[in-house]
């Protein structure tokens, strides 16, 4: 047998009851929300009170302790300071041995013969090294490239230079950073 759910007005009216129970579950939510909120604010206000000190209250007078009679003579007895190193540090002398020692050749500073080179990249490829030092050229520098065989290969260095003194290769140098163009500064005696 076969049924019409169609022409049923009792599923209907299941249906629409609940929709309105339902619907009035959402302003219990919020309601619930806030009420969360404000009991929130409301502990975080009395913890925030009571972790404030009270003022303090203005001290109370003590009464003075009865004055002891001055004694002038112990504050005139006490001892005076005595400062005797001024006389003491002009009379003292002191005796030193100094041996004459040939002053060293100091490895830091660059002696005459000494020459600067920048290092402005190192290449595999011959056509690489020629766009470095043509954007070296570009600069108004002189760059020069030398092809160097070793174990790992062959390479195709690029080098500015050289330099009679540090300040001169330090300008450059400048002068290529202010491009992007990372040099690495050698020294090279020029024997």
């Amino acid at each position: 047998m076969a049924r019409d759910y169609a022409k049923k007005s009792g599923s209907s009216k299941r249906g629409s009851t609940r929709r309105k129970k339902n619907a009035g579950s959402g302003g219990n939510g919020l309601k619930l929300y806030l009420a969360g909120v404000l009991s929130g604010v409301f502990l975080s206000a009395l913890v925030y009170l009571s972790s404030l000190t009270p003022e303090a209250a203005p001290p109370t007078p003590q009464p003075e302790p009865e004055a002891a009679p001055e004694q002038p003579d112990a504050i005139a007895d006490a001892p005076k300071p005595r400062f005797d190193f001024y006389k003491l540090l002009p009379e003292q002398t002191i005796d030193v041995e100094v041996d004459e020692v040939e002053p060293a050749r100091d490895v830091g500073k660059p002696g005459a013969a000494d020459l600067y080179v920048l290092q402005a990249g190192s290449f595999r490829q011959r056509e690489d090294a020629d766009r470095r030092r043509a954007q070296l050229l570009l600069l108004g520098l002189e760059p020069t490239v030398e092809a160097s065989s070793g174990d790992n290969g062959r390479w195709f260095r690029v080098y500015l230079g050289p330099f009679a003194s540090r300040s001169d290769m330090n300008r450059v140098r400048g002068l290529t950073a202010g491009q992007d163009i990372d040099t690495l500064p050698l020294k090279r005696s020029g024997d």
